[in-house]
């Protein structure tokens, strides 16, 4: 007797779903699950397969496909290396804001920035990460925030890494064009001082000022794989990340970040993220998610 088909959770709920529509049976999700998390580190609960299903049904129809096992075999194919780039993309959140967890501006203004900038007259080297960017929010809230205590900050060897898995919003950060809604939010006369009319000016589009562009280089990494820098880093953002991985991972990224942090470097994290594993002897807490590399921590 032959075994059962798969089934979704939509199915074995009773649901039956409009002719035509896309079915992600279980065995389809879990495919994903392990593709994305080998790609990536994500790991993916049962619980988001109609998340799954509803985001790559997009993709399926573009390439005229009408199951997911079918373009399960597209991704792993010799020539699925683009796919996989979009499947990737469409299954990574980029939910981000302009300063974004103000506590860690604050900290950064008040607590780090001082000496960076005292490093940074002195002729010394000053690198900061951004190390999930997203559509850049993240990296030009440090760069404004630098350039409001240091506006001739690009004249001195100060740079900001911004780097993402997803390389649609990191042309999209490069290219530093937001809405009057992405803006709301900013402290007063941040948008004034930092963003003037984009080109063509279409919908009141606004971009950020070629200042603070040339403080930030954006690059497409995966944090999971090897990376072309080794730093050090005065500060590291790596928020709201690793909340997508499982623990190992988690343990071995903290880990690599720890590794590249320069002596009292600063690592912020997310809201619901904590450091663990090996690089808990290394980082210290220092404040609401935020972390301080211990000076003399190594034998």
């Amino acid at each position: 007797m032959s075994a059962p088909a798969p089934q979704s959770a939509a199915r074995r709920s009773g649901y039956r779903p409009p002719a035509g529509e896309l079915v992600l049976t279980q065995s389809d999700f879990e495919r994903i699950s392990k593709i994305l998390h080998a790609e990536t580190g994500i790991a993916l609960p049962a619980s988001k397969s109609q998340l799954v299903s509803s985001r790559l049904a997009k993709r399926l129809r573009a390439l005229g496909l009408t199951k997911f096992q079918d373009y399960c075999h597209v991704i792993t194919a010799p020539s699925g290396a683009a796919e996989l780039g979009h499947m990737i993309a469409a299954l990574t959140t980029n939910v981000t804001r302009f300063y974004r967890e103000m506590h860690h501006f604050d900290d950064l203004k008040t607590n780090v920035l001082p000496k960076l900038i005292e490093d940074a007259k002195a002729r010394k080297r000053v690198r900061i990460w951004s190390a999930a960017c997203s559509s850049g929010e993240e990296p030009y809230s440090i760069a404004f925030t630098l350039l409001s205590q240091m506006p001739d900050a690009a004249s001195y060897d100060v740079k900001i890494l911004a780097t993402d898995i997803d390389p649609v919003v990191v042309e999209r950060a490069k290219a530093g064009i937001y809405s009057p809604a992405d803006l709301e939010d900013l402290p007063e006369g941040i948008s004034r001082r930092f963003f003037s009319p984009a080109p063509g000016n279409a919908a009141g589009a606004l971009v950020v000022n070629e200042d603070a562009k040339r403080l930030v280089t954006f690059k497409q990494l995966n944090l999971i794989r090897p990376w072309p820098m080794s730093g050090p880093f005065q500060v590291v953002f790596c928020r709201n990340v690793v909340i997508y991985f499982d623990e190992p991972t988690k343990q071995e990224l903290w880990t690599r970040i720890e590794q590249i942090l320069s002596p009292d470097a600063s690592l912020y994290i997310g809201h619901s993220e904590r450091v663990s594993g090996a690089a808990e002897r290394y980082l210290a807490p220092d404040g609401v998610t935020t972390y301080r590399k211990r000076t003399g921590a190594y034998p």
